[in-house]
């Protein structure tokens, strides 16, 4: 079993622990928390090669990948059976198709 460590990374303070998400649960997990955040996780099961320094750096990688999700602007939700602009769609259904052979060029 891995020792819990903490660490600081861009003023941010983590620290790390291994434990089981469920009680059932036979893999262990990394969790972590963040001092600038509320909430705590565990985005990926601990191996036995884990090092103090790999564990950072994919925490670090996790969240700073999470913060910038979370900056990003809210994509606008569609169901996707729905064409994005219904009006285009339903003109674009009721054209009629040019006419060939037929105008003054004839």
């Amino acid at each position: 079993m891995h020792p819990p460590f903490s660490f600081e990374d861009s003023g941010r303070v983590f620290a790390c622990h291994v434990a089981r998400a469920q009680a059932r649960d036979v893999a262990v997990w990394w969790w972590f928390t963040v001092s600038s955040d509320s909430n705590r996780y565990a985005p990926f099961q601990a191996e036995a090669g884990d090092t103090e320094d790999s564990v950072r750096a994919r925490v670090v990688a996790y969240y700073d990948a999470l913060v910038t999700r979370r900056s990003a602007p809210r994509e606008p939700w569609r169901r996707p059976d729905r064409p994005a602009n219904p009006s285009a769609a339903a003109s674009d259904g009721n054209k009629t198709p040019p006419r060939t052979g037929q105008g003054p060029s004839q």
